[in-house]
């Protein structure tokens, strides 16, 4: 009906889309109106009749920039990526409005992307981001990059929207491949320009510190047919030991450089795992310390289940599960992590109930594979 009142189909579908996230919010809160359809109907139609007027004033400050007199020099092709990464984690924005935004608009991740990696629902998300972007706009803020005496309040959210563009490239949560090479390839580029812009900040150089660890280990991740294969059981010999070398140069300087930080820390977990040369040499000792202190740091159920594991292969299985109890984490890992735990305590039956489990919860083609190979491998009987 609004498609055919306004002659713009795509127009009328963005604003149906965005009203059914306003009525998710408003009608939790206040209560189904007397009338639903209704009640959409108006609400979508302010919507488009909102945009319309955005797309009209937008419109006209282009054709008065278009008109203006430009200058005769020369015209420079500049990538403004940090500079827009920096614009969205606007210090008038809390972390959590900032980061979804940015992770939008720099990282081009998917409204839904963005929601796994905070655990919400991806309504709530959208309109988190919505907001964002009118606070942003109404702040008056200058597409310039900021001086070094604003940049403090900005950089923690940039870092985690580093963190999480990286993270979704090398285990992406959705579609038929593990990796999304261009996101974590983007992350690892715009974190060197920010090293190179403050290359004194501990925790910038334990972030693409981190990243380098971690990536050099991309080659040996997959094999031919595209599978996934678990840190133990990868060929060691397919890292990338350029990468390897770069970065535990770099986390040995920002360790050394005084205070350390969430990402220095996981960059010395990383590093712990590139220096052992068969997976039986990890440390797991010093694995499970540094993940005390990360711990004690963020409180994240990531580290948390992680923690779990490395702590599993100090004390044994059923250590590590008992940390599990009580861990709140959404999605497939926390099965995952524990089917791998009960599968090493002999429970083949729970090891294979729990990757069944892990299975259906992941959007990862990959890892669906790879979980319900796990399963069926425990519960088909041998030949």
């Amino acid at each position: 009906m609004l498609g055919r009142r306004s002659g713009d189909f795509a127009a009328a579908e963005d604003a149906v889309q965005e009203a059914l996230v306003v009525a998710v919010t408003h009608w939790a809160r206040d209560g189904v109106p007397e009338r639903p359809f209704g009640w959409l109907l108006q609400t979508a139609t302010r919507r488009l009749l909102d945009a319309r007027r955005s797309e009209g004033a937008r419109r006209a400050r282009e054709e008065r920039w278009a008109a203006a007199e430009v200058g005769g020099g020369e015209v420079v092709d500049r990538d403004d990526s940090l500079t827009l990464l920096f614009l969205c984690c606007h210090p008038s924005l809390t972390p959590a409005s900032a980061i979804p935004l940015t992770l939008r608009a720099v990282g081009g991740l998917t409204t839904a992307q963005v929601a796994r990696a905070f655990l919400v629902p991806e309504p709530t998300l959208a309109q988190r981001i919505s907001r964002a972007k009118k606070r942003v706009a109404d702040a008056g803020s200058t597409f310039t990059l900021p001086g070094p005496d604003e940049r403090p309040a900005r950089l923690r959210s940039v870092l985690h929207v580093l963190y999480v563009m990286f993270t979704e490239g090398s285990t992406s949560t959705g579609g038929g491949d593990l990796h999304r090479v261009d996101l974590s390839d983007e992350a690892v580029r715009l974190t060197r320009w920010l090293h190179a812009l403050d290359p004194d900040d501990p925790e910038v150089a334990g972030l693409l510190a981190l990243m380098l660890l971690t990536d050099a280990r991309r080659p040996a991740r997959t094999d031919a047919s595209g599978d996934l294969v678990p840190l133990p059981e990868q060929d060691r010999t397919r890292w990338d030991r350029a990468r390897i070398a770069e970065g535990l140069a770099l986390l040995d300087a920002a360790i050394g450089a005084g205070s350390v930080g969430e990402y220095q820390l996981q960059a010395a977990v990383a590093a712990v795992h590139d220096r052992a040369p068969t997976a039986a040499d990890t440390d797991w000792a010093q694995i499970a310390a540094l993940y005390d202190l990360l711990a004690r740091m963020t409180g994240s159920p990531v580290v948390a289940v992680n923690r779990a594991v490395a702590v599993a292969m100090v004390d044994g299985p059923a250590a590590g599960l008992r940390l599990l109890d009580g861990v709140d984490l959404p999605g497939h890992r926390l099965d995952a992590v524990r089917a791998h735990l009960l599968e090493s305590a002999g429970d083949t039956t729970g090891a294979a109930a729990a990757y069944r489990r892990a299975a259906a919860a992941a959007t990862s083609v990959p890892e669906q594979r790879y979980l319900t190979l796990r399963a069926a491998r425990l519960t088909t009987p041998p030949a």
